[in-house]
């Protein structure tokens, strides 16, 4: 069993191997899958066939530059989405001029001074 290990340990040295986007490319495969097998798509069939022969192909991938950066716009892409779901900041727009105001998130009814024309007015963050 040992020699098996050995064997894939020298046949993966140079290539990618999994990263955060194989990990997220099988679980959309996975679902495309369970969904495959529900409906009996031949479509669907398809595009896991596809799905799966592009993360065997991107981790045993020997281009290692070019799939750290594909992986890393992934992330920046995963980052991003999770930024905006996590906003600490609502904007209120004041009622005499329009003007755009930020203010914190979650401090119950607050008295928002606009800046522009000097207007108070209570909303709830």
């Amino acid at each position: 069993m040992s020699s098996l290990k050995e064997k894939m340990y020298r046949f993966m040295q140079g290539r990618y191997g999994m990263d955060d986007l194989g990990r997220f490319s099988m679980i959309v495969i996975l679902v495309l899958m369970v969904l495959s097998m529900i409906f009996q798509s031949g479509l669907m069939n398809l595009m896991v066939c596809a799905g799966l022969i592009y993360v065997y192909y991107r981790a045993f991938s020997r281009n290692i530059s070019k799939r750290y950066g594909e992986n890393q716009k992934f992330l920046a892409f995963r980052d991003n989405l999770r930024s905006r779901k996590t906003s600490t900041v609502r904007v209120f727009k004041c009622p005499t001029c329009g003007q755009k105001v930020r203010v914190p998130k979650g401090k119950g009814k607050i008295s928002i001074h606009c800046p522009k024309c000097n207007t108070d007015f209570i909303k709830r963050t």
